[in-house]
């Protein structure tokens, strides 16, 4: 047993004993046991100690050694996820990036101050309140562009073309989008990607799915969502099935159970739904998908979820951080239990184990645990994470070292962002609506440029066929969503590159 567990035992079980209030199972004595080893400590050590260190390390130790996904949060990193789930901060409204050494605007969002304010993609904040930018660490241009609602930062802007432009610049709240991308890919049939689910999830969706003026027809992708709040899932569940619908359960030895139900008839509780999910869909992805499988309300396509089921309660402390402990397991409307086996104490056997099924065809085990489904009584498995009912392979081609580079190097990042600078004004006046830009718009000019620029750098390029005509089609969608935002990327991406969205396409047209 490390000594980082020893003292995290000894900071931990107060917790449990005054919690529980008995120690007939020993627990009072251990607890003595480690009070007189921390005195010792305190008392007796031939140095100075940093106690909050030992005392943060010791608590992730603890909780390393119980379950996957018990954690422990500093208090900067419960600033950063709360600002996560709430789904907004306070800021100027910029998507950045840091690259030879200067803050690059990757995307200015809409209707934030600094778009407002005239600022664009492409361009190069060198100055914050004066003093210079240049050679900030990217971990720490959130500190100087963020703050308080209302409060005041003076940036200098270096643009292309231009002298250094000075713009002042008062932060408000910055919407953190969890609905990437919402639009009609067929005459009948609506598509919705959701990236994660956060206080703001279903009132975005809701907006989405207004926006489609009532589609016959419904794609809702999970594919990459790792859950969020499990309200947000059940809201989004109740929202297409009837009332009095059970959406998922949950147990746990020390924790009462508890049953979700439906409130009322779903907006949207009858037309096709397909929803889609990958291996890195997990906990409240999980549980939509789960609870639509189950009432066969939806077909769900794709590949095997991550299988994510344990529920965590979170336990604020006197600094600021916070624990996230295991409480209970979270169970389908069917019984099916979402958490995958796991050995306690070994998380990275636990991921390596998830890695490994990438781009591996997952059969279902044989000895993978059968339900019924509760309308229909098809049949569905169990054993850890949701099992698609039509499986499509991991589409490998997209894959190549030459794209791995231009993307682990910022290359692509860089030379896009400067492309849609250069070119907005030429391009969106040849290609005026994003149908046009669709329909015409070529980028093999566009990916020889990028081919000269990663030479430059010294990356090798790769000039097989299928890598080439990949990387065109994601140029493509990648200069689309500069010019006309995140959901132009998805309707470029899905209709030329995706098999799965072209999967579901078929399912639905048959």
């Amino acid at each position: 047993m490390k000594r980082w567990l020893l003292l995290g035992a000894a900071v931990l079980l107060p917790w449990i004993v005054m919690a529980q209030g008995r120690g007939a199972d020993g627990r009072i004595e251990q607890l003595r046991k480690f009070n007189s080893f921390y005195g010792l400590l305190t008392s007796s050590y031939v140095d100075s100690i940093d106690y909050q260190r030992l005392v943060d390390r010791a608590i992730v130790d603890v909780l390393e050694s119980l379950d996957p996904h018990s954690s422990y949060l500093t208090a900067e990193e419960m600033t950063s996820e709360n600002e996560r789930l709430e789904g907004s901060f306070s800021g100027i409204g910029v998507e950045f990036n840091v690259i030879a050494d200067t803050i690059i605007v990757v995307n200015v969002i809409g209707d934030a101050p600094a778009s407002r304010a005239g600022m664009m993609a492409g361009d190069r904040i060198v100055e914050v309140d004066g003093k210079s930018a240049v050679g900030v660490k990217r971990t720490d241009v959130p500190k100087l562009l963020r703050g308080p609602k209302g409060s005041r930062v003076d940036l200098g802007v270096a643009r292309r073309g231009s002298d250094l432009q000075q713009y002042t610049i008062i932060r408000d709240d910055i919407p953190i989008n969890t609905v990437d991308a919402a639009y009609m890919a067929s005459d009948s049939v609506g598509y919705i990607r959701i990236n994660r689910f956060a206080r703001t999830t279903f009132t975005e969706f809701s907006r989405a799915f207004e926006s489609l003026n009532e589609p016959s027809a419904l794609i809702l992708d999970l594919r990459g969502n790792g859950g969020g709040l499990l309200s947000e899932a059940i809201r989004l569940s109740d929202f297409f099935l009837p009332a009095g619908r059970v959406i998922v359960s949950t147990e746990g030895d020390k924790m009462p159970g508890q049953r979700f139900e439906t409130s009322s008839g779903g907006v949207f509780n009858s037309g096709t739904l397909v929803v889609m999910i990958d291996e890195s869909s997990a906990s409240a992805s999980e549980i939509v998908s789960g609870a639509l499988q189950d009432w066969d309300r939806a077909l769900i396509v794709g590949r095997p979820s991550f299988g994510k089921g344990l529920v965590q309660r979170q336990f604020v402390l006197d600094d600021g951080s916070a624990v996230r402990i295991t409480v209970s397991r979270y169970h389908t409307p069917s019984g099916r239990m979402i958490q995958r086996p796991f050995t306690p104490g070994d998380k990275k056997g636990y991921y390596k184990n998830h890695y490994e099924r990438y781009g591996r065809h997952d059969t279902i085990p044989q000895d993978a645990p059968r339900y019924k489904t509760l309308v229909k009584g098809r049949t569905v498995y169990g054993g850890g994470g949701i099992y698609p009912d039509v499986y499509v392979d991991r589409d490998t081609t997209e894959s190549s070292n030459y794209w791995a580079e231009l993307v682990r190097s910022w290359t692509l990042t860089d030379f896009v962002t400067r492309y849609a600078t250069d070119h907005r004004t030429k391009l969106l006046a040849e290609y005026p609506t994003f149908e046009q830009y669709m329909a015409e718009f070529d980028a093999q000019q566009m990916a020889a440029a990028l081919d000269a620029e990663a030479a430059k750098r010294g990356i090798e390029v790769e000039k097989t066929n299928v890598v080439a005509d990949v990387i065109k089609c994601q140029l493509k969608a990648l200069l689309a969503q500069k010019l006309w935002g995140t959901t132009a990327y998805y309707r470029v991406y899905n209709a030329l590159l995706d098999d799965d969205f072209a999967r579901v396409m078929q399912i639905i047209a048959q």
